[in-house]
């Protein structure tokens, strides 16, 4: 289906059923290899390792996250300038970005692979812990020139009308980097950087399979000669922004707590807390696999000035995302036990008291968590960077920071309680965002 025809005339509910529903399973498969590869670094290499790559995590997802705000701040102007039919436009804005995806890879991946010594001391790592770390975070940066534009084809391919091979695309790339990844650790006996070298191929063989029918000419998608611009790059930050100020501030955040935990509860309170953040990426790629795989339509919907069919379009948005959230929140209270024991076989009286504890108060997270992602998600597709950012930093750095020290008396169980806190304070925060602002 061409994108005219799926985003300015296919009924609404058609259109999540269509759109929306491969999205979130492409993103579950994503979020089920990351679910993998915490469970094999953890039962196959042991503890240790599975903290040092939780250790290292957060500077992970900042090598990816440059990758992001261009992806994802190109596809709303994209999806605009095809709405108002404006093709040669649109193809110089994904030919730029995917120019700029290239050069933030060799530029970041380097000052990563420079920095990952110092950078993880200041974390608190030392000894094995900071070798293994460093290890698993320097294969992801030099491979970031090749690897990072993962993040935004699948965005090209969506606008393009291609949903379901966008969704097949991730799913072959989340079971090929299983395979590799089992294949490493546990026929080769490689150490962490295996867990982190599997990843990265995966994602350069998938990327390179999805450019081919761009480089042939057979989407609706060209490259072209590449007109930059200030006020083109301007308009792709601007709307990449709240994207990629919620991986840095979330990433500083996680920095954060992991300094917090190394010195209140040690390597045990920093695998605890990887166990909620692998949790919390099983949850956040459906909701965002939801959200995301609406935006081109909501976009290409305002550049065509059709509000009646974005208010549609966003009833579906949200009534989905409550129903991932709630359903979340209740696996996570009931079964606890079942999901740390995923990533850590033998855990002792004091882990699972400790780990019970914590994802017990984590699970309300998500009674709220659904209204503000959503609300983000719309104003990112109505071009209103500003307030998309503002919900974006307060909830991945401004209120998490804030309740630290409100909760700080609690010691740990504070820590656990800052999730929902957040959570909360942003749903109010985006209810008061969208009353000013309503589809």
């Amino acid at each position: 289906m061409d994108s005219k025809t799926l985003f300015a005339k296919t009924p609404p509910l058609k259109l999540f059923f269509i759109a929306s529903l491969p999205g979130a399973v492409s993103m579950l498969a994503s979020a089920l290899y990351q679910l993998i590869d915490g469970i094999l670094v953890g039962q196959i290499l042991g503890e240790n390792p599975f903290a040092a790559l939780n250790l290292a995590m957060p500077f992970v997802i900042i090598n990816f996250s440059l990758a992001d705000l261009i992806g994802v701040g190109s596809a709303v102007p994209i999806s605009i300038s095809l709405g108002k039919k404006k093709d040669q436009e649109a193809n110089n804005y994904f030919t730029c970005a995917c120019l700029m995806i290239v050069a933030a890879g060799v530029l970041l991946g380097s000052a990563l692979f420079l920095l990952a010594y110092p950078l993880l001391r200041l974390m608190g790592a030392e000894g094995e812990l900071l070798e293994l770390a460093v290890q698993y975070l320097r294969v992801y940066a030099l491979c970031a020139p090749v690897t990072t534009i993962i993040f935004a084809v699948d965005n090209y391919l969506r606008i393009c009308g291609k949903i379901w091979e966008s969704m097949f695309l991730n799913i072959f790339m989340s079971v090929l980097t299983a395979v590799l990844e089992f294949t490493f650790l546990y026929i080769f006996r490689w150490g962490i950087w295996g867990a982190g070298l599997a990843t990265c191929t995966g994602m350069f063989v998938c990327s390179a399979a999805a450019f081919v029918p761009f480089f042939r000419g057979k989407m609706q998608l060209k490259f072209c000669r590449p007109r930059f611009s200030a006020y083109m790059i301007r308009k792709i930050v601007s709307c990449g922004s709240p994207n990629f100020l919620n991986n840095i501030a979330g990433r500083i955040t996680s920095i954060l707590m992991n300094f917090l935990l190394m010195r209140m509860g040690g390597a045990q309170a920093v695998s605890v807390y990887g166990i909620l953040m692998y949790a919390e990426g099983f949850v956040q790629p459906l909701l965002y696999g939801m959200c995301d795989s609406l935006q081109p339509a909501v976009s290409y919907n305002l550049g065509a000035g059709n509000r009646g069919r974005i208010r549609a379009i966003e009833k579906c948005c949200y009534t989905a995302s409550a129903v991932v959230s709630l359903a979340s929140a209740a696996v996570m209270l009931f079964f606890t036990d079942t999901v740390v024991r995923l990533f850590v076989s033998s855990p002792d009286g004091g882990f699972m008291e400790m780990a019970h504890l914590a994802m017990t108060l984590f699970a309300l997270t998500y009674l709220t968590r659904w209204f503000s992602f959503a609300t983000q998600s719309y104003m990112v597709a109505v071009e209103r960077a500003k307030e998309a950012a503002l919900i974006s930093l307060s909830t991945a750095l401004l209120f998490p920071v804030l309740l630290v020290g409100v909760f700080w008396p609690l010691g740990l169980t504070g820590i656990w309680m800052n999730f929902a806190g957040t959570s909360l304070l942003a749903g109010i925060l985006s209810a008061a965002l969208l009353k000013r602002h309503r589809p």
